[in-house]
């Protein structure tokens, strides 16, 4: 899952439920990497401005406290030496836009896995290749 959204009556009792005016205080978790690799490249939607969308797709009661964007910092590769500082300004516009984006970092991890091939032929079905993993280990403080 993409995206996950949260959402509290301000932590009140059921007693002080009573008394609720409506409003509900909403967390909104985006994993970045899936957002970017499923959802935006290869698209002209990479620019897209988290909070304007969350405000559409949300009722107008949702009060938007923070949106907590997950991801890994990149590596330059020799067919793309730019993709680290891209991230950057990509990271510092989406902060500098959005108040309430607030960026979380993970790592990423390598292993080899086996996974069937395509198209197998009379070779062997299975080959060996390197899986990277984007892993975040957070604690997370609610305001």
């Amino acid at each position: 899952t993409t995206l996950a959204v949260s959402t509290a009556r301000c932590g009140a009792s059921p007693e002080a439920s009573a008394f609720y005016d409506g409003e509900l205080r909403t967390y909104i978790y985006v994993d970045g990497f899936n957002l970017y690799y499923r959802a935006l490249k290869r698209t002209p939607f990479k620019w897209l401005d988290l909070a304007s969308m969350f405000r559409d797709v949300l009722q107008p009661h949702h009060n938007i406290i923070k949106i907590k964007y997950f991801t890994a910092r990149v590596s330059a590769s020799p067919n793309n030496p730019s993709k680290p500082q891209r991230q950057d300004i990509y990271l510092r516009a989406l902060q500098w836009h959005c108040k309430e984006v607030e960026v979380h970092f993970g790592h990423f991890l390598t292993h080899k896995v086996q996974a069937p091939l395509a198209n197998p032929g009379k070779g062997p079905r299975l080959v060996e290749v390197i899986k990277t993993e984007e892993k975040v280990s957070v604690s997370l403080k609610y305001d």
